[in-house]
C-alpha cells in the first residue's frame, strides 16, 4: 500500500475544506485544538529551573492523539497546517513534540485563505517550525498563568470564593472601573441652544438656521435668562445673509476590517457580542456547505492588524466593480493604514475570499447570523476599492447686530462607495433652504426654538468600544480581545446591560485588591510595554525567558507582601443579626457569583440563604426608611429604599444625608462633591469629608 502525505489542522469542519483541494494522495486530518498544555492543578513553570515549562497531554486527548500517530505512520510525508498565527505555530510545535516528528519528513505550512491556490501554494513553500513565533505564544502562556496562579490564591484569601486574576483581563477590568468612577462623580452642567426659523420674501417654506454666538466668537448660553436676553436683542434686528459659500468635499472610502475593526462595527450594526463575531467568522473562515459550489472558506483568516490586500485580491475586486457598477467606482490609488506598531504576523485583512460569491449567492447556504457578518465583510471589502463619495456643502451665515446663526445642507454630488457600503456616519441630515439665497439677501423671522441641555458624562465602555480602547493603548492583539471581555463577563466583574458593560460589586471588590497590591499588573502602561516585549520575542530579537525571569522577581515580591497583610488580618465572615428562620443561627455574609449574599453558618446541615441588603445608615429622601445598597439581576450595585416595592426611591450613586438647600430634593455623592438629584436645579458643593462604603 502506497504511503500518503498526511495534513494535521486544527478542526473538522477546515479539515474537510482543505480535504477537497488535495485529493486521494493527501489525508487530512484535525488535532481539534491543542494537545498539549500546562497542567491545571498546579504552576507548571518550574521556577527554579529556567522557568522551563512543564507540558501534558490534555485530558481527553490521548486517543486521538493514539489515531494521529497511526495516520503518521501510515505517511511519508506530514504537514502541520495550523492558523497562520502564534497559537497556530504553538499547536504545530505541540503535535511535533506530542507525535514524535522531529525524525519524520515534516513540514509547517500556512494560508491566510483556505482556497485551493492558497492552499496548494502553501505546500510548495512548505517551511520549518518558526521557533520565534511559539516562544513569544511560550512566554504569553507563561506570563499569564504566573499572574493567574500567584495571584488567584490572594483573592481567595482576601473574598473568600473562587476568583481569579489575569494579566489582560484585570487591566480591562481596571479600565472599565475607571470609566465608571469617572461617570459616578461627573456633575452635569446646564447649557441652551437657539434655533431660528427663517424665509425669504415670497418662498412659502421657511428653513432652520441655529445660533452661533457673536460675529467674531462661537458664544455658549448657560442659562434661560441669558438667553432672554439675546432673544429679546434679536427681535430688534433685522437679519441679512451675510456669507454663502458652496464648496465640495470627498470622503475617503473605509479601510477593510481587521478583527478590532470588525468586532467594533459588528457590535454597532449587528448588535454581536465580541465572542458572537469571533465564532461566526471562523466558522466562515473554515468553511460552509454552498449549493452548487461544496464547502468553501468564505473569507480570509479572521485574526489581523493589517488592512494590507494582496495584489491578487484587488485584481478580483477590480474586475468585479467594474463589471457591476462601472469604470468610474474604481478607486484611485492603494490604500492601507500608516501607523508605527507593529503588523501581527504580516497577515491580509480580513476580506472574502472569492468577491464574484456576493452574499445574495450564498444567502441560503448560510444561517441568518453567518450571512449578515459575511455581507458586513463583503460590503466593506468592496467599498475599500471603490473611489471616494463626494459632497457638494453649501454653508450659510446669518448676521443680526452682533450676533450670527449658521445652518449648512449637504448632497452627495457622487455616491463612490456610498452605493454598497454606509454606516451611522455616512447618512446626511435632510434639510430644506431657499433656492433663493444669496448674499445681502434680507430674510424674514418666525418663530425661535429654544431648548435646554445638560452636559453628559463619558458613555459607559460597550464591547466595540472597550476593544477599540484596548487596541489604542496596546493591550492584547486580535485574539485575546473577545476571551477577554467574555472572561470579566462570565466571572460576574462586570456585568452587560443591553450594551453598555458596568462594573459589578464583585469586581469593585477585585479591582481594589489589584490596586493596591498588584499596581505594575493593573497598570495600563505597563501591560501595553510587556505586549512589546512580546513582539520583540516573535522577531527574534529577545530571548522567551528572559522576559519571563525579569517578570517574576516583581510579581513574586508584591504576591508575598500582599500574603503577609492579609496574615496580619485574619479575615472572617461577617456575623449579621438576620436568624436563620430554618436553625435559628445568626447569618453570616459570604460573597457569591453576584457579590455578597446571607448565608446560614451552619451549612452543609442548613442551606439556607438569602439576598443581602446592606445598610448605609442613610434615611429613604423620599419615605424615611432605610437606604440600602442593591443590586439589579446582572450585579450591578445601585441604592434603593429597604421598604421597596411601597417605596420606589433609587439611586445609582449614594445618596447623602443633606438636603439640597435651593430645592428641598434628595443629594447624592459624587466624587468630593455633593449634588442635587434634579438636574433642573443643579446644586453643587464641595463635601467636606468623603464618607467610606461599608
Amino acid at each position: 500500500m502506497a504511503k500518503k502525505k498526511l495534513v494535521i489542522v486544527e478542526s473538522p469542519s477546515k479539515a474537510s475544506t482543505i480535504k477537497r483541494f488535495l485529493g486521494s494522495t493527501y489525508e487530512v486530518v484535525a488535532s481539534n485544538g491543542h494537545v498539549r498544555d500546562l497542567p491545571k492543578s498546579t504552576l507548571g513553570i518550574d521556577i527554579e529551573n529556567g522557568f522551563e515549562p512543564k507540558y501534558i497531554t490534555i485530558r481527553g486527548k490521548g486517543e486521538l492523539l493514539a489515531k494521529l500517530r497511526k495516520e503518521v505512520k501510515k505517511a511519508d510525508k506530514i504537514y502541520l497546517a495550523t492558523d497562520p498565527d502564534r497559537e497556530g505555530e504553538a499547536i504545530s510545535w505541540h503535535l511535533s513534540k506530542a507525535l514524535k516528528l522531529e525524525d519524520k519528513n515534516t513540514s509547517r505550512i500556512t494560508f491566510n485563505e483556505i482556497t485551493k491556490n492558497a492552499v496548494k501554494k502553501s505546500i510548495k513553500e512548505a517551511r520549518e517550525i518558526n521557533m520565534d513565533l511559539v516562544d513569544a505564544q511560550q512566554a504569553r502562556r507563561a506570563l499569564d498563568r504566573m499572574v493567574g496562579y500567584q495571584i488567584s490564591p490572594v483573592l481567595w484569601a482576601k473574598v473568600k470564593r473562587g476568583l481569579s486574576a489575569g494579566r489582560v483581563q484585570s487591566v480591562a477590568l481596571r479600565i472599565i472601573a475607571d470609566r465608571e468612577a469617572e461617570i459616578n462623580e461627573f456633575i452635569s452642567k446646564e447649557y441652551w441652544t437657539l434655533s431660528g426659523e427663517f424665509m425669504v420674501e415670497g418662498d412659502k417654506k421657511p428653513f432652520m438656521a441655529d445660533f452661533y454666538g457673536t460675529t467674531k466668537e462661537k458664544l455658549s448660553i448657560e442659562s434661560e435668562a441669558q438667553l432672554d436676553d439675546i432673544i429679546q436683542e434679536l427681535k430688534k434686528s433685522e437679519f441679512t445673509v451675510s456669507d454663502i459659500k458652496t464648496s465640495t468635499r470627498k470622503k475617503k472610502s473605509p479601510l477593510p476590517f481587521t478583527t478590532s475593526t470588525l468586532q467594533q462595527e459588528a457590535a454597532k450594526t449587528l448588535n454581536f457580542s465580541t465572542q458572537k463575531t469571533m465564532r461566526l467568522a471562523q466558522g466562515l473562515y473554515e468553511g460552509v456547505a454552498v449549493k452548487g459550489r461544496g464547502t468553501v472558506g468564505l473569507i480570509t483568516y479572521l485574526r489581523t492588524d493589517s488592512t494590507r490586500i494582496s495584489d491578487e485580491a484587488k485584481e478580483s475586486a477590480k474586475e468585479y466593480i467594474a463589471e457591476n457598477y462601472g469604470e468610474e467606482y474604481l478607486a484611485e490609488g492603494v490604500k492601507s493604514r500608516k501607523d508605527n506598531k507593529k503588523i501581527q504576523d504580516a497577515h491580509e485583512a480580513i476580506r472574502p475570499t472569492y468577491v464574484d460569491i456576493s452574499p445574495t449567492l450564498v444567502k441560503e447556504s448560510l444561517s441568518r447570523d453567518h450571512f449578515r457578518l459575511y455581507q458586513l465583510i463583503w460590503k466593506r471589502f468592496l467599498a475599500s476599492q471603490m473611489a471616494q463619495a463626494q459632497f457638494e456643502t453649501t454653508s450659510i451665515k446669518i448676521d443680526s447686530g452682533k450676533y450670527r446663526f449658521t445652518t449648512a445642507v449637504s448632497k452627495v454630488v457622487f455616491s463612490g462607495y456610498l452605493t454598497i457600503y454606509q454606516t451611522e456616519e455616512d447618512k446626511i441630515e435632510k434639510k430644506i433652504i431657499s433656492r433663493h439665497l444669496e448674499k445681502g439677501v434680507k430674510l424674514k423671522v418666525g418663530e425661535f426654538e429654544k431648548n435646554q441641555h445638560f452636559t453628559q458624562p463619558p458613555a459607559h465602555f460597550t464591547e466595540a468600544s472597550l476593544v477599540k480602547t484596548l487596541e489604542e493603548l496596546g493591550i492584547g492583539r486580535p485574539s485575546t480581545y473577545a476571551p477577554t471581555i467574555s472572561t470579566i463577563i462570565n466571572r460576574h466583574y462586570v456585568a452587560k446591560e443591553q450594551k453598555n458593560l458596568y462594573i459589578t460589586e464583585l469586581g469593585e471588590v477585585v479591582n481594589s485588591i489589584m490596586k493596591k497590591s498588584f499596581a505594575s499588573i493593573v497598570d495600563v502602561n505597563f501591560t501595553a510595554y510587556m505586549e512589546g516585549l512580546l513582539d520583540r520575542v516573535e522577531d527574534g530579537s529577545v530571548p522567551w525567558k528572559t522576559v519571563v525571569e525579569n517578570f517574576y522577581p516583581d510579581l513574586h515580591e508584591a504576591v508575598e507582601i500582599a500574603q503577609k497583610e492579609l496574615e496580619e488580618v485574619k479575615i472572617e465572615d461577617e456575623v449579621t443579626d438576620v436568624i436563620c428562620e430554618e436553625c435559628g443561627r445568626n447569618m453570616v455574609v459570604k460573597y457569591g457569583p453576584h457579590g455578597k449574599f446571607l448565608a446560614c453558618p451552619g451549612f452543609p446541615e442548613c442551606r439556607n440563604t438569602k439576598p443581602y441588603l446592606e445598610k448605609t445608615g442613610i434615611p429613604c429622601p423620599k419615605c424615611g426608611g432605610d437606604i440600602v445598597i442593591r443590586k439589579n439581576k446582572k450585579g450591578r450595585r445601585y441604592y434603593g429604599c429597604m421598604t421597596y416595592p411601597d417605596c420606589d426611591f433609587m439611586s445609582w450613586q449614594r445618596p447623602s444625608t443633606e438636603h439640597c438647600p435651593d430645592c428641598g430634593g434628595p443629594m447624592v455623592e459624587k466624587g468630593n462633591k455633593l449634588a442635587c438629584m434634579d438636574k433642573q436645579c443643579g446644586f453643587v458643593k464641595p463635601m467636606e469629608q468623603k464618607k467610606e462604603e461599608k
